[in-house]
């Protein structure tokens, strides 16, 4: 009893200081957002005039939005194109168990080890040549493609998982393989789909490094890949970029504030099943 004491006491420590060392940035961001503009703040130090205006200044520079509305735009092509694409892809490698499929197995697997830094080169010149450089496009297509390997290996964990009998008594009702799929498995795979939905909007929303490298346009980025952008002018202003930071990093906040347990679902899941 005394060890599980210890134990119960050590996790919550670790945990608390775990917490600290995670919101401690965002406080200090929050706090030097709020200085005169201008101004070099002195650590966690809460400014005698809070400037809260500065939200609404860091907001018309950064041209918050069309920034909104780029980034609304990439989520939206994204996300629903490669739930399409990876879960019709895992229904027929882990359900239907099409010639090859230990082979596409292994090269999605192949796929989860390529860093999005190691191919930013080759795409940088594949859209030059493609001609669609500095367009949303250039953000789009690169994403379904990078996503493919993490939801495929996700969703296939879930129609792997699915007992045979419910497709051995569809197939003797006469069903085919997109009843299969369409009338049955698919509503049974709600849960993984809207957790994976989840997850790549928020990876989307903020999406960096491709964003910075193939987007010349600010207005075309994602939020955060604007913030590059906002950075390199206004990188002397410090309470103005973090007021811009702020404000970009508020939307994803949102999201995991609504669907918190949605996402742990989505963990927890992805780390038992497969």
């Amino acid at each position: 009893m005394r060890v599980g004491r210890m134990e119960l006491v050590t996790g919550r420590t670790f945990l608390i200081v775990l917490m600290a060392i995670t919101i401690l940035p965002f406080i200090s961001i929050f706090v030097t957002a709020l200085h005169p503009s201008g101004t070099v703040p002195n650590g966690l130090e809460w400014p005698a005039d809070p400037q809260w205006g500065n939200f609404v200044e860091a907001f018309k520079v950064a041209n918050m939005t069309a920034l909104l509305g780029s980034s609304v735009y990439i989520v939206i092509a994204v996300v629903p194109i490669s739930l399409v694409i990876s879960t019709m892809a895992a229904f027929a490698i882990g359900l239907l168990r099409i010639p090859g499929s230990q082979v596409l197995l292994f090269l999605f697997v192949f796929g989860l080890t390529l860093p999005f830094g190691g191919i930013i080169v080759p795409l940088y010149y594949l859209e030059r040549a493609m001609g669609i450089y500095n367009t949303r496009l250039a953000i789009v297509l690169p994403l379904i493609g990078l996503y493919m390997p993490f939801a495929v290996f996700w969703m296939r964990a879930h129609f792997v998982n699915m007992p045979g009998e419910i497709s051995e008594a569809a197939r003797v009702d006469g069903a085919t393989a997109w009843d299969l799929f369409w009338r049955i498995h698919l509503p049974l795979a709600r849960a993984p789909i809207a957790s994976l939905g989840i997850l790549m909007s928020v990876w989307t929303w903020n999406q960096f490094l491709l964003a910075l490298v193939l987007v010349e346009d600010p207005t075309q980025r994602t939020m955060a890949g604007a913030l590059g952008a906002f950075q390199g002018h206004y990188a002397t202003n410090v309470p103005l970029l973090c007021a811009g930071t702020i404000l970009i990093l508020m939307p994803t906040l949102v999201v995991f504030v609504l669907f918190q347990r949605q996402i742990i679902t989505a963990l927890i899941q992805g780390s038992v099943k497969g």
